[in-house]
């Protein structure tokens, strides 16, 4: 197995965040402690850069990065209300 293999088969977690000016972003990790942190210090990403301080609003049950990638990536096509309306309902 090769390292990217093993960095590949971790547990994965999609996750909601709230910036300051009340959007949403979605993102995936496989370390949510260690993301929340850069994303708090504006080394996460550049969306959320100019939008600090974020708060981790909701977070998925790990899962292997494919699946969390697709989810990712339907959580990210949704409108703000239906976003809002599945962290109610639970992200799996």
């Amino acid at each position: 197995m090769t390292s990217a293999d093993a960095y590949s088969n971790k547990e994965w977690i999609v996750y909601i965040l709230r910036c300051r000016d009340n959007t949403l972003y979605t993102g995936i990790t496989n370390n949510m402690e260690k993301r929340l942190l850069a994303h708090n210090y504006g080394t996460a990403s550049r969306y959320t850069r100019t939008r600090l301080p974020v708060k981790l609003i909701a977070s998925s049950t790990p899962m292997s990065k494919s699946d969390a990638l697709r989810l990712e990536i339907n959580i990210k096509r949704l409108p703000r209300d239906k976003k809002l309306f599945a962290l109610t309902a639970g992200l799996n």
